[in-house]
């Protein structure tokens, strides 16, 4: 217990020190301005990591499987095909000069509310089986891309150019009146899937163990799901798609507590995802000079520690 205290001491230092050095790097003394640009920015990252961080710890729970993130349920590509929709229809100069805030609660609801019901339908058809329900999440997302590649094909050359830059994460053009709204939904999602922690701990044990000792799991499974729909539907709609910041926090977290405690699991992957995310967006501004973008950091990243992963669990084997 002692040492879990240690990581956490040493874990909200870490982000305390991150988040103080990039709020005051080469401010050059006009600090009003570097507060406001990235003071938002930090915002958004906390958003994010606590987001993807308890929503991925969930779902690998919930599927028994550390090498799944929540978007094989095919979040992303639901993301990709609104904007390239919206910007097919609407046209790119009309999307970003409207209001922005019914795009942004739309697409959050347009993704959870098709996330959410295909998992019940699947579910209930299926009699619990979680697999099934990854299985048309894999195939509706090939679906989803394939729909927005053909889009984006016929699409005007200068409006495909202004889609890009909505479907790369991005933390400096986000709009302040989201996060009103964004704060409030990962607050909703969080908490839920905290109050089912203790069940979740059961669920390490298995469907059968876990059924025996009086938790219903196909319930458990549709309002896990659900939540992680809210929580990476609503990252997602904030920043952009964020692949594997989920899964780099949440191995890391598993190799540094050693704990089937969920609570203990989504509090050190938050703050392993903030320090992540404000380390990344430091390298981007100050090593690279904005040459790559966010996201390439942490795919590249994650990328990396998926391949190590896959090897080490074979190795195992």
């Amino acid at each position: 217990m002692r040492k879990t205290l240690y990581l956490y001491i040493g874990l909200v230092s870490l982000a305390i020190f991150l988040i103080l050095f990039y709020l005051s790097f080469h401010t050059y003394g006009n600090w009003s301005f570097a507060l406001s640009l990235r003071g938002k920015r930090v915002m958004a990252f906390i958003l994010v990591a606590c987001a993807t961080s308890i929503s991925t710890i969930a779902f690998q729970t919930i599927t028994h499987n550390t090498l799944l993130t929540p978007g094989i349920l095919g979040f992303d590509q639901i993301y990709v095909l609104i904007q390239t929709l919206f910007f097919f229809f609407l046209g790119g100069s009309t999307v970003l000069q409207s209001h922005s805030l019914p795009q942004f609660l739309g697409s959050i609801f347009l993704m959870v509310c098709l996330s959410t019901i295909l998992s019940f339908l699947l579910l209930k058809k299926a009699n619990g089986d979680i697999f099934l329900v990854l299985m048309v999440g894999i195939v509706s997302g090939t679906i989803f891309s394939s729909i927005s590649t053909a889009l984006q094909v016929v699409m005007d050359p200068n409006e495909y150019d202004l889609l890009q830059s909505k479907l790369f994460a991005s933390f400096g053009q986000i709009d302040t009146q989201h996060f009103f709204w964004a704060t409030l939904l990962i607050v909703v999602g969080s908490t839920i899937l905290f109050l089912l922690a203790p069940e979740l701990d059961v669920t390490h044990l298995g469907r059968h163990h876990a059924t025996v000792l009086g938790i219903d799991m196909n319930w458990l499974q549709i309002i896990v799901l659900a939540s992680v729909a809210i929580l990476s539907g609503t990252a997602t709609a904030l920043v952009g798609p964020t692949i594997f910041l989920g899964f780099i926090a949440a191995t890391l977290s598993y190799q540094l507590f050693k704990t089937y405690h969920h609570r203990l699991l989504f509090m050190g992957s938050t703050l392993i995802s903030i320090c992540l995310l404000v380390a990344a967006q430091i390298l981007v501004e100050q090593i690279f000079a904005f040459n790559v973008t966010i996201s390439t950091v942490i795919e590249f990243t994650g990328g990396g520690l998926f391949l190590l992963k896959i090897i080490h669990e074979r190795s195992r084997t």
